[in-house]
């Protein structure tokens, strides 16, 4: 394993070949995360409602009620519940080969499916080329991973899982015992600031206007980052994410026709600004303060 390691350090070629195959796969797999987890979430509540309702026992079980885990049942098509094959699922090359259609009913198959493996791979190699062979890469690789199911589920469904923020928001606090990133007091102050910042922004908005303005899994996303670059960078990157997000926001709007009453996910923007803030916050930020003055 020690000459392995060290090959690697020695051949970047060979690293980041490793990385971007290997995260096409676990991109592959976080499609699976992002379309089941909800599901998942919804059957448990449904299941916990029938407990504590005793008029929802007495009603029979649907056929869609079928436990739902991610790792069964198969994949297959939504359409015709084709069993999708070993060699259908490969990355990427079997949504070309296939022409991006099902292979039995001919359906679209989403242009998202590769491009969320892509994105994975990508972003996994950018990780990969900024912190080098080191077990941060590794432990940085899941918090990116758990951050592009993280979007996509927000943009969805307007949800953040505990199952996956809050395990993340642990490990970056472990990760940071030894100062892997932020030193472990950084990574503290920056949990409890993250949460407590926009947890504050919720209850005067709220005050103000009798309405609420986010959801509470965004103060945890925010804790999340917190633990993981300190509480230096937090500004820069809820500056960051508003300001990405009421551009966003007004588009829509405007071109879109979107209702300003209908709410739009922030978990995508802080997520994106997060990754930003991780990789060159502190070069942004030293800008950003020197052209001020």
């Amino acid at each position: 394993m020690t000459e392995f390691i060290a090959l690697l350090s020695h051949s970047s070629t060979l690293f980041f070949t490793l990385v971007f195959v290997f995260s096409l796969v676990i991109g592959s797999f976080l499609n699976v995360v992002i379309y089941r987890l909800p599901k998942m979430l919804e059957q448990g509540w449904k299941s916990e409602c029938r407990e504590f309702l005793a008029e929802e026992l007495a009603k029979p079980v649907k056929l869609n009620d079928e436990p739902i885990t991610l790792s069964t049942p198969c994949s297959s098509c939504p359409s015709c519940q084709h069993k999708i094959r070993f060699y259908e699922n490969i990355p990427v090359i079997s949504w070309l080969f296939l022409r991006g259609k099902c292979s039995q009913c001919k359906t679209k198959i989403s242009l998202r499916y590769p491009l969320v493996e892509l994105a994975t791979a990508v972003l996994s190699v950018v990780i990969a080329a900024y912190y080098g062979v080191t077990l941060t890469t590794l432990f940085l690789l899941i918090l990116t991973w758990g951050l592009i199911c993280l979007t996509l589920i927000d943009f969805d469904h307007m949800l953040l899982p505990d199952q996956i923020t809050i395990p993340l928001l642990w490990l970056g606090l472990l990760v940071n015992i030894n100062g892997a990133v932020v030193p472990l007091s950084d990574a503290v102050i920056g949990a409890v600031a993250g949460y407590m910042s926009l947890f504050s922004i919720f209850w005067l908005f709220k005050l103000a206007t009798g309405k609420e303005g986010m959801g509470h899994g965004d103060f945890k996303l925010v804790a999340l980052f917190g633990a993981w670059i300190g509480w230096q960078l937090l500004p820069l990157l809820i500056l960051m994410a508003s300001a990405v997000g009421a551009v966003i926001g007004i588009s829509l709007i405007v071109f879109k026709k979107h209702q300003r009453e209908q709410a739009i996910p922030f978990g995508p923007y802080l997520a994106i600004a997060g990754f930003i803030t991780l990789l060159w916050g502190n070069g942004i930020w030293s800008w950003y303060l020197s052209s001020l003055t």
